[in-house]
C-alpha cells in the first residue's frame, strides 16, 4: 500500500466533503424524478444520491438534498410535500445532455420538460408525467421523506413505492428482459463527470450464489504470491470450487508449451499463460496450467 491520506470528516468544510465523498462513491445511477406541485407545474431534476433497496415491495430512495452554498431546498423536495407522487426517469447516452440541461437552476414554475426538449408522456397512476425519451420510468408513491439535517448539505431521503413500470420495448431482449448491452446507461461521477455502461466498460463476473467458491486462501502459495496475477485474477479463481485433479493437471503437462515452460521453470510465463485464459473467462484452465508448477 502506498502512503494515506486520513481525513476526520468533522474538520472538512462541506464542499471539500461532498466533492470527496461524489468523487469515491461513484459510479452513481442517476434518479430522473418528474414532480408536480398543487398548482400543476411539473418539475423534472436528476439526482444521484439514488439507488433501489427493494423488491418486495418494489422500493426506490433518492435524496433531493438541501443546497450546500445557501441551504435552500430543491423544487423536487417541496413539490414532494405538496404530491408525494413522482416518476424515476432512467437515464441513458441517448439523453444525457438534456438531463444535464434540466439540473440547471431555473425559477420555480418552470417546466423543465420544455427547456430541455424532452416529452411528457401522462403517468398511469400517480400525477406527474414521466419522460417519453427515457429506456425505463417508474411510477411511484412515496412512502415517506426523512429529513437526515437542516444544514446545507443535509439529504431528504424520498422513499418511493413503484407501482407502474415501462420500458422502451427496444430494450428488452428475446426472453423480455432488460438487455444491459442495449440499454447503454449512464452513471454520476465526482465533478463533471460521467461514465457510459456500454461496450468494453462492460464486463462479467460468474456470480458465487449457485457454487461455493474455495476461496483464495486455499490456492497454493506460489499461485497467491504470483508477481503476475492480479488481485482480480485470484479473486476468479478462488471463485473455482475446488483444485483441480491431478489427471486434470498431468493433461496440461503433456502439452508442448507448457512443458517448455516448466522445463525451463519459466513460471512468471506460465503465469502470463494462465493469465490470458482467464481473461478469456476459462478459470479452470487456468488453475490446471498454474498447477503444473510445483
Amino acid at each position: 500500500m502506498g502512503n494515506i491520506l486520513s481525513l476526520d470528516p468533522q474538520t472538512l468544510s462541506v464542499p471539500r466533503l461532498h466533492a470527496y465523498l461524489l468523487a469515491a462513491v461513484a459510479p452513481r445511477p442517476i434518479c430522473f424524478a418528474s414532480t408536480i406541485n398543487q398548482q400543476g407545474q411539473v418539475n423534472l431534476s436528476p439526482f444521484s444520491f439514488f439507488n433501489v433497496f427493494s423488491s418486495n415491495p418494489p422500493v426506490m430512495i433518492f435524496s433531493p438534498a438541501r443546497r450546500g452554498r445557501d441551504n435552500t431546498t430543491k423544487h423536487t423536495y417541496e413539490n414532494l410535500l405538496e404530491v408525494p407522487e413522482t416518476v424515476i426517469n432512467i437515464v441513458n447516452y441517448p439523453i444525457v445532455e438534456q438531463m444535464s440541461l434540466s439540473s440547471t437552476e431555473y425559477d420555480r414554475g418552470v417546466n423543465e420538460f420544455v427547456k430541455a426538449g424532452f416529452t411528457e408522456v401522462a403517468s398511469e397512476k400517480v400525477a406527474p408525467p414521466r419522460v417519453g425519451e427515457a429506456p425505463v420510468c417508474f411510477e411511484c408513491t412515496v412512502d415517506d421523506i426523512i429529513e437526515l439535517g437542516q444544514e446545507g448539505g443535509a439529504g431528504n431521503l424520498v422513499i418511493a413505492r413503484v407501482v407502474m413500470i415501462h420500458i422502451q420495448e427496444k430494450y428488452l431482449d428475446d426472453q423480455q428482459k432488460l438487455d444491459t448491452t442495449k440499454l447503454d446507461l449512464v452513471g454520476r461521477m465526482g465533478g463533471s463527470w460521467y461514465n457510459r455502461a456500454s461496450g468494453n466498460a462492460l464486463f462479467e463476473i460468474p456470480k458465487p450464489l449457485r457454487t461455493k467458491g474455495m476461496g483464495v486462501d486455499q490456492l497454493p502459495v506460489h499461485i497467491r504470491n504470483s508477481h503476475i496475477l492480479t488481485g482480480n485474477n485470484l479473486g476468479r479463481l478462488g471463485n473455482l470450487e475446488q483444485l483441480p485433479d491431478a489427471a486434470s493437471i498431468r493433461s496440461r503437462l503433456s502439452q508442448a508449451n507448457v512443458q517448455q515452460l516448466v522445463m525451463a521453470k519459466n513460471w512468471n510465463g506460465l503465469h502470463q499463460l494462465a493469465q490470458t485464459y482467464l481473461e478469456n473467462g476459462d478459470a479452470q484452465t487456468a488453475l490446471e496450467l498454474l498447477m503444473c508448477q510445483q
